[in-house]
């Protein structure tokens, strides 16, 4: 006869299990961290090449600024972090299958293993397409914007006018440097924060590698049965809709960035639907060879 202890100790041993992995993945992510603190200033400067790159092009020199003594620091850290985390990802999600492998049926494990394999592949796509791609383009636009609305200003005949000869004067009545603007106008000069320039191109990464994401998503919805590809097709209208929405809130409000993450998105939920056609007539030659 089985006591309460003997029934409770699969239990203490799934706990001590769980433990094991997560301790693993602990130190996994320490070691990386740790690691790639060293390359921080290096990943720095390939996250600042795009802006670097359109400040070249407009003839200014490329250079951030911190304003605390400490940012810099922190977001050398903050790099290390996420680098170290991805460097320990293998480990981590090693661990994790370990831990989630021993209670699936065999062909469970045959159907979740290459999605654990995409699904880090596709977010490294969506990474390098928002750095190669969608950052420059939204660098360009954000740092060019202050140049639109006066040339729009002076071709319509509103914006202020300062002559070449004017008088220049400064603090003390000190002479402004030849070309130096009069006081009358004000100039707006770029100068990147490291903290906000940093946020920024994060933000790109994260968004487009987390909707990279969408094939993994609704392939395994799929095959769990909880969407199907006619319910796919019939709800497109709504899916643009709501693509519409999510590239509104995860970047920032300029129209060609969340024109570019909608394009992507969209064909991301059409390969979707493709994919689970494929699981759907995959479970019909199965369910016909066994004879249902």
């Amino acid at each position: 006869m089985s006591t309460p202890e003997d029934s409770a100790m699969p239990l203490i041993e799934h706990l001590k299990e769980l433990r094991t992995r997560l301790i693993r993945s602990v130190l996994a992510l320490v070691i990386g961290i740790v690691v790639t603190f060293y390359f921080a200033e290096a990943v720095l400067e390939f996250l600042f090449a795009p802006i670097a790159d359109v400040l070249r092009a407009r003839g200014e020199e490329p250079r951030l600024i911190f304003t605390a003594p400490q940012e810099k620091f922190f977001m050398l850290f903050r790099i290390s972090l996420l680098t170290g985390l991805a460097v320990a990802f293998p480990v981590i999600a090693h661990q994790m299958w370990r831990f989630i492998a021993p209670g699936l049926y065999k062909n469970e494990r045959g159907a979740f293993l290459p999605f654990i394999i995409a699904s880090p592949l596709l977010f490294i796509a969506g990474a390098a397409f928002a750095h190669f791609v969608v950052t420059p383009l939204a660098m360009a636009f954000f740092i060019s914007f202050s140049d639109i609305i006066p040339m729009i200003g002076t071709l319509i005949g509103i914006a202020p006018q300062v002559a070449l000869d004017a008088p220049l004067t400064g603090v003390s009545g000190e002479g402004l440097l030849p070309g130096a603007p009069a006081e009358s106008e004000i100039t707006t000069v770029f100068l990147g924060s490291v903290r906000e320039t940093l946020d920024l191109s994060l933000k790109f990464i994260f968004a487009f590698g987390i909707c990279f994401q969408l094939p993994v998503l609704l392939t395994l919805m799929g095959i769990a049965g909880l969407v199907s590809s006619e319910g796919l097709r019939s709800v497109r209208k709504y899916a643009v809709v709501g693509i519409l929405v999510v590239a509104a809130l995860v970047t920032p409000p300029d129209v060609i960035t969340q024109l570019i993450l909608f394009t992507v998105v969209y064909m991301l939920y059409e390969i979707s639907i493709w994919l689970v056609m494929g699981v759907e007539r995959k479970r019909a030659r199965e369910e016909a060879e066994a004879g249902y």
